[in-house]
């Protein structure tokens, strides 16, 4: 079964960002976040950086030591996407657990067509490189799949979009019921939450789950949310919080829907747009498009700890809905 991400776990694998034709002015703006993030994170569990050749001296300079900084080739640095997703299995003891990697298919969030960049052949191996890294069983899947799309309470109830897992830029050979029983056999779930969309301007990954609603716990779902009707993400958390409202997880439970406004609206300006190459294969970054900006996106680190900004609403909202958890925040939008 995969577990939850809030469930105790042992370390954190990120990638580092480089490439100039999507994070600006070399991904300076974007290293120097990434940094900042992983140095949060390696208060409470061991972390690992992958940079390519090029990278490595530059993140092991930007990094605390005891962070782990390994070379690894990649397209980009998105390893909630790319890399591994985790399940366990209780041993006849009950006392351990053994654990193993599912390595799904990727197409850059769409393929030539749609996808962000043209080349993902170094992205295909992250999950296998991994896995072997940490000596972890593989289990390879031929459908495509990212991490971001999908997100479980660790109970057997999955959450996802007909936005994402059902668009023919992925797996047009499918049909929702063989989405649904693949994700049922890799995951150990017995039940699929189908949220219709996700959040608006979420364009690059076609609407993933985890920018639009988590798991707080068991039974507790987190929403991003706006009260402004004009907004255009207005009309997709309405429908969202339709379908939530009107279903139970897999243990029967109604769920209780905490809604988290999302920030904004934010735009890519200008300076930003100006900074990122335009001679490149990657997705074109203009100047006026709406950032896909959430604080349901959060990373669950080994001990009490999450991410939401400090001192806000929001802050609050968290920490009142995940018992014995604190929030630290960290801006990305300078990515």
């Amino acid at each position: 079964m995969m577990p939850a991400e809030y469930e105790p776990h042992s370390q954190c694998w990120m990638g580092w960002p480089e490439r100039s034709d999507n994070w600006r002015e070399n991904a300076k703006h974007g290293q120097a976040v990434f940094a900042k993030v992983a140095a949060a994170i390696s208060k409470f569990e061991c972390v690992t950086i992958s940079a390519s050749p090029d990278q490595w001296a530059n993140a092991r300079s930007q990094l605390p030591p005891h962070i782990r900084v390994i070379e690894m080739s990649m397209n980009d640095s998105w390893f909630r996407d790319t890399g591994p997703t985790i399940v366990v299995k209780k041993t006849k003891s009950q006392s351990e657990q053994r654990i193993a990697g599912i390595d799904w298919n990727f197409n850059s969030w769409g393929g030539i067509e749609d996808g962000c960049y043209s080349d993902w052949s170094h992205d295909l191996l992250v999950a296998r490189k991994i896995l072997e890294i940490e000596k972890i069983p593989r289990f390879p899947q031929s459908i495509i799949l990212e991490g971001g799309s999908i997100h479980v309470d660790g109970e057997g109830t999955c959450l996802t979009t007909e936005e994402c897992l059902l668009n023919c830029n992925s797996n047009p050979q499918l049909n929702k019921e063989q989405i649904e029983d693949t994700l049922k056999a890799y995951l150990g779930v017995h039940k699929i939450i189908w949220l219709p969309r996700g959040l608006y301007g979420d364009d690059d990954t076609n609407g993933h789950v985890d920018n639009m609603c988590c798991f707080a716990r068991p039974g507790v779902v987190l929403l991003s949310w706006t009260d402004d009707e004009t907004d255009p993400h207005y009309e997709r958390a309405v429908e969202a919080f339709s379908v939530l409202s009107n279903t139970t997880d897999a243990k029967g439970r109604k769920l209780e829907i905490v809604k988290l406004h999302v920030p904004g609206p934010l735009y890519m300006t200008e300076e930003e747009a100006s900074g990122v190459s335009q001679v490149g294969e990657a997705k074109p970054r203009l100047a006026g498009t709406r950032l896909a900006a959430s604080y349901v996106n959060f990373y669950f680190a080994k001990k009490p700890s999450g991410s939401c900004p400090k001192h806000s609403p929001i802050t609050k909202s968290c920490e009142l809905k995940v018992p014995g958890r604190s929030f630290s925040g960290a801006e990305i939008f300078t990515a």
